[in-house]
């Protein structure tokens, strides 16, 4: 267990690594808070590569009650030639029925708590533009948008896109 959670308040306590038994948890918020069709075999794959991974931070928040795991954080050390580090967020997922109970906030709040432990100087992410109650999110716990992008991605395999990630849609 990180040192930073021993002293926040109790909340915090529900904060915790992401452990190789969170497998069906992870792939169940994954599917339902994000929409992701990635099967639990894969899921577990990349969770056991990333967990020990430096550059990858995994944090979960776990019911103190229940010990079922409600959502997490995945951000990754984001470093440039032109800049000093921080962490890009690669997921932020919360169970929809658990949502707006805090606990998104809470793991950035874990996350934030980190970022200062590594001494990085940010945290950044990217949303896509059709997700507006994510932007609102993001912008009542702190966050400034700074920029529009636009994504561009080239398959390693050449498969067709929307094969290769079924999770995108184009609307």
């Amino acid at each position: 267990m990180r040192s930073y959670q021993k002293s926040l308040s109790r909340r915090y306590n529900m904060l915790r690594d992401l452990i190789a038994t969170d497998v069906e948890a992870i792939w169940e918020i994954n599917k339902e808070a994000l929409g992701h069709a990635f099967s639990s075999e894969e899921t577990a794959s990349q969770l056991a590569r990333l967990s020990k991974d430096p550059h990858h931070f995994l944090l979960g928040y776990e019911d103190d009650a229940s010990h079922e795991l409600f959502g997490y954080v995945h951000a990754e050390v984001y470093e440039r030639l032109y800049s000093n580090a921080g962490f890009n967020i690669l997921a932020l997922a919360v169970l929809p029925q658990r949502q707006g109970m805090g606990i998104g906030k809470t793991l950035l709040e874990g996350l934030e708590q980190e970022t200062k432990r590594r001494g990085y100087e940010f945290i950044r992410l990217n949303s896509a533009d059709h997700r507006l109650g994510a932007h609102a999110f993001y912008e009542k716990v702190g966050y400034t948008c700074d920029k529009m992008q636009k994504r561009f991605i080239k398959l390693a395999k050449g498969e067709e896109l929307l094969a290769a990630l079924p999770e995108l849609t184009i609307e």
